[in-house]
């Protein structure tokens, strides 16, 4: 797969006959799930940075998710209720520690329940395991130290660390013929008549077919293509920072709380998630990331800003939830303010009880109208699919998600 000297000195392109474009675990767990449908396949995985997961696969909270925000019948509902039971079975067979702390979603007062009343039928739509509804003693006894009026618990959710999955799910794609190359960015790619022809720093690769699921640069790499009209979703890069409660703090979390969701928005507001390795983290925030790989607010990068600044949809949304943007910036930039958020949840938590965490940064895709794509976006034309939006549960549905690509892989692609 990886050529000789001197086909790199003449430059001719490494022959295969699918190139996943992303180390991702969507893209590995698709590369994987290919291998084990087609074993003979000559399949290269192209990543642009050193490692696997090095972006939104290993920069989040870790929750495998129940199932219970997203629109019945959704590819969201259906993939990550396939998906959860694949990957708690996958964790279980490597090895890979899992465990099952479970979610609490709290209403704080009267005006969140007829919000929790839609979340609960959502969860029930979408099979929930062991789903329901408590009061104020039944909230104290999941977690002592949590206000609120009314919650839905949900007892199987579950934590683990999707950077020990992705790294697994490449090694399967190794230990099946498939080549994992990392640091090999792609710059262009060509369309022939019977192939493609992608471009890296470390030569060609003439692909009879692409998967695309580059996250971050999922718009670019559809651009590429020449997959990119113009009312197809841009990617705006959004942080999410953490705070990481001290260990006398931690004892106060038992599991994951969340809050009731804003429907219209795809994040969740500040939680609080155990971790499997015993960490609690609280957060994230929302806010527009300068960078796409802006993982610290001095992370600038001019094309991305201007692009995302520039963006008919972004300034659509802006305009539309500025006084919720300027709240999340404020969080963002006052600990205080962040704290106070923590402890409308949490009252016994005091501020010098958290320490400034990690970051995440998401790539969401938006409409040119100002629309937030909420459901993952699989699409694809001739010779390439594209995984144009894959937020969480992404991590979640990876399998599921991989099968899927996989079969109409096989079947467009005739392999």
């Amino acid at each position: 797969m990886s050529g000789t000297p001197e086909t790199r000195l003449s430059n001719a392109p490494e022959r295969v006959d699918v190139a996943v474009v992303g180390a991702g675990i969507v893209g590995l767990a698709t590369a994987f799930r290919l291998l084990e449908q087609r074993p003979d396949l000559r399949l290269v995985v192209l990543e642009r940075e050193a490692v696997v997961a090095a972006h939104q696969s290993g920069h989040n909270s870790g929750v495998v998710h129940a199932g219970l925000y997203y629109v019945p019948g959704s590819q969201k509902a259906l993939l990550c209720r396939e998906g959860k039971g694949l990957v708690e079975r996958y964790c279980e067979e490597r090895g890979i520690p899992i465990a099952w702390p479970g979610k609490l979603v709290v209403a704080l007062d009267e005006t969140e329940l007829p919000r929790l009343a839609s979340l609960k039928e959502r969860g029930i739509a979408n099979g929930v395991d062991g789903l329901e509804e408590v009061g104020p003693e039944r909230i104290r006894e999941i977690e002592p130290h949590v206000r609120g009026v009314r919650a839905l618990w949900s007892p199987r959710t579950g934590i683990t660390d999707f950077t020990l999955v992705t790294r697994a799910y490449a090694d399967d794609v190794r230990a099946r013929g498939g080549s994992v190359e990392l640091s090999r960015p792609v710059t262009t790619i060509e369309r022939r008549p019977d192939a493609l022809v992608l471009s890296t720093p470390r030569g060609p690769i003439q692909a009879k077919s692409v998967i695309a699921c580059a996250g971050l640069w999922s718009d670019r790499v559809a651009a590429l293509t020449g997959d990119r009209t113009k009312d197809a979703p841009s990617i705006i890069p959004f942080r999410g920072d953490y705070y990481t409660l001290t260990p006398e703090a931690a004892n106060l979390v038992n599991g994951l709380v969340y809050p009731v969701p804003d429907p219209r928005f795809p994040f969740l507001g500040v939680h609080f998630t155990r971790r499997i390795d015993g960490q609690v983290w609280a957060g994230p925030n929302a806010v527009l990331a300068f960078r796409r790989t802006g993982y610290r607010r001095r992370d600038i990068s001019v094309r991305d800003l201007a692009e995302a600044v520039a963006n008919p949809g972004f300034r659509k949304l802006a305009r539309k939830f500025w006084r919720t943007g300027a709240a999340e910036m404020w969080r963002d930039w006052s600990k205080g303010a962040f704290v106070k958020e923590m402890q409308r949840y949490l009252p016994e938590l005091r501020g010098d009880q958290v320490t400034f965490g990690p970051s995440g940064v998401r790539a969401q895709a938006l409409g040119r109208d100002g629309t937030l794509v909420d459901d993952f976006d699989l699409a694809g034309a001739d010779r390439v699919l594209h995984v144009r939006n894959a937020p969480s549960p992404a991590a979640t549905s990876s399998l599921a998600i991989g099968a899927r690509l996989a079969a109409e892989a096989i079947e467009r692609f005739g392999l």
